[in-house]
């Protein structure tokens, strides 16, 4: 009975994710130009608005998972790249203090703090766009163009997680009869873990002859072989599409603009507040959290209420 309620926890989690289950070629869009903007927008305020947009995302696809990641490796990430950059780069104009006959400035500070927090959060969409582009997305959008690649990757992302499993299954296996990988000496350890990559590796090797059989037997390769996919660009689609290029427009605006450029060297020089910049500023708030408005508007359509 805890097992049906714990998966109809997750079905309705994931069916919560309206934004995912959209086209994938707006997905790949909406990614690849938020992830684009995380890399090359180094304004504070971009900045903020991506890490807390990335987390956030991030948490309503992975939930507890996103918490452990950002709390084990995001924060101390940030910690240390904000006081490792001050100590290697000594560029700027504000010194603050001299350490060891190196000066300490207020701009490789900033820097620093701001490349930590620019790495944190590409790294936060990276992990939400793992989660929604699966590997039948990237095999619609780019199967036809590059299929052999698109083939291979989400071949790649497929036996990942399923190496996993089965070296868990091995090792389990293994530790039954007494040859698991924390019992015994050293040596006998490191004996019994390699028999388990050698049969994790005998296992790959079957299955991937198992796999070419089954994709030859299905025709994969015969000139005319069509593909069999669910996902429909309709009207709602369209409309979103529309509302999300504008957004990206906006930001190109600002940034061909000037509105959120920033110098760090030789001395922090940040253009003042405009009505453009306001404008360009929102336009990205909005563009990070989008997936999160997407959400909550059909989640309000089809079911009335959060």
């Amino acid at each position: 009975m805890l097992a049906t309620n714990n998966l109809e926890s997750d079905k309705k989690t994931v069916m919560r994710d309206y934004f995912g289950r959209l086209h994938p070629g707006i997905n790949f869009i909406y990614f690849a130009a938020v992830i684009l903007f995380s890399m090359f927008f180094m304004h504070p305020v971009f900045l903020a608005i991506s890490l807390l947009g990335g987390f956030a995302y991030s948490v309503v696809l992975n939930a507890k998972k996103a918490l452990l990641f950002s709390l084990r490796f995001l924060l101390p990430m940030l910690l240390v790249m904000a006081i490792i950059n001050p100590l290697l780069n000594h560029a700027g104009a504000t010194i603050l203090l001299y350490v060891n006959d190196n000066t300490l400035t207020l701009e490789s500070c900033v820097y620093g703090l701001a490349a930590a927090v620019m790495l944190a959060s590409v790294l936060l969409w990276f992990s939400c766009s793992n989660a929604v582009m699966t590997s039948d997305k990237l095999t619609y959008l780019f199967g036809r163009a590059i299929p052999s690649l698109s083939l291979v990757f989400s071949m790649v992302l497929r036996f990942v997680p399923r190496f996993k499993a089965q070296i868990q299954v091995i090792g389990n296996a293994q530790k039954c009869i007494g040859r698991g990988v924390d019992k015994g000496s050293l040596i006998t350890r490191a004996k019994n873990g390699m028999k388990i990559l050698s049969m994790l590796t005998t296992w790959a090797l079957e299955n991937g002859i198992t796999t070419a059989d089954s994709m030859r037997a299905r025709g994969y390769g015969l000139p005319g072989r069509t593909s069999f996919h669910l996902f429909r660009f309709d009207s709602r689609d369209k409309s979103i599409l529309l509302l999300l290029l504008v957004l990206i427009s906006t930001v190109f605006f600002g940034f061909f603009t000037g509105e959120n450029n920033i110098r760090y060297f030789p001395s922090i020089v940040m253009r003042p507040i405009t009505m453009g910049s306001i404008i360009a500023d929102t336009a990205y708030l909005l563009l990070c959290a989008f997936p999160l408005l997407i959400n909550a508007v059909l989640e309000v359509k089809y079911h009335g209420s959060f």
